[in-house]
């Protein structure tokens, strides 16, 4: 599935973190925030939020392909 950087309007509970990241990463990150008129954060959280749903959908692809076995 292509990424895609979710609404930064609508808002869920949520809970403060911290990241420490190298500089590089930090100003890609930033770059990509500017482009899309959005914020650090929401990139870093759609970025982790499209990761696990890979994650989930490949996990699942697997377990299928097992039991299908």
């Amino acid at each position: 599935m292509p990424f895609e950087l979710k609404p930064t309007r609508k808002k869920v509970p949520s809970v403060y973190k911290s990241l420490y990241i190298n500089e590089r990463l930090a100003e890609q990150l930033d770059r990509i925030a500017k482009e899309n008129e959005t914020s650090f954060n929401n990139v870093v959280i759609s970025m982790i939020e499209h990761c696990l749903a890979e994650g989930a959908e490949e996990k699942t692809k697997i377990e299928t392909e097992k039991t299908q076995a």
